[in-house]
């Protein structure tokens, strides 16, 4: 069994690991959004919204190995189905300082572009992260405009349940990358890339301190 694929399974039965209870670092949760019998949206080509989601978040992780100064970890390592309960369990259970869910978007018709950034609705037990999560998701998309392109499509909220469920315990953001209907989105949806740009952005607006 894969270390990242253990770790996680040893998280959500309740065995907490000492290095995660003793942890000082910030710590970041990825959410590569889909996997397993659930692909996402499907775009060009047949190109499929978990595989580019997961390309991403294992970048992430492995520009995170380089950083001294950061934790973080995802919420599958592999093409798996996680439930959105678990997912945003994890992000409880490892007290992160985080969490960011990755995912792609898709339209019926080939104009629509851009990225944008969902929020939780500001609520009962959200709003002292509210602040934090619009912070991150503007400097999200303003970053991915000016570095590569993409069409700026703003900061909104929902009530997506992996937002719900995470965005009381720490800023969450669910991050659309594009549209994978879209032939000149899809050309900028290069995932190395997108990862450099993502993990800059935490690193920075971590260090902010944001009260």
């Amino acid at each position: 069994m894969k270390p990242g694929r253990l770790l996680y399974l040893l998280i959500l039965s309740g065995n907490l690991l000492t290095a995660v209870a003793q942890q000082t670092r910030p710590v970041v949760v990825i959410d590569p959004g889909h996997g397993g019998t659930d692909p996402g949206a499907i775009g060009i080509q047949g190109i499929r919204e978990k595989d580019i989601t997961l390309k991403i978040a294992l970048h992430l992780r492995a520009l995170a190995a380089e950083d001294q100064n950061l934790d973080l970890y995802l919420t599958r390592y592999t093409d798996t189905l996680i439930s959105l309960s678990a997912r945003a369990r994890l992000a409880r259970i490892l007290k992160a300082d985080w969490f960011v869910s990755i995912h792609c978007n898709w339209a019926n018709h080939p104009y629509a572009r851009g990225t944008e950034a969902f929020v939780a609705f500001p609520g009962t037990g959200v709003d002292m992260y509210t602040r934090k999560s619009i912070a991150l998701s503007i400097d999200l998309l303003d970053t991915m405009e000016d570095s590569s392109g993409f069409k700026n499509r703003g900061v909104k909220f929902a009530g997506f349940r992996v937002l719900n469920q995470t965005a009381t315990h720490c800023p969450a953001v669910l991050l659309e990358i594009g549209f994978i209907s879209n032939p000149e989105d899809l050309r900028r949806i290069a995932p190395y890339r997108i990862a450099q740009l993502i993990i800059r952005i935490i690193q920075e607006i971590d260090e902010k301190c944001i009260p």
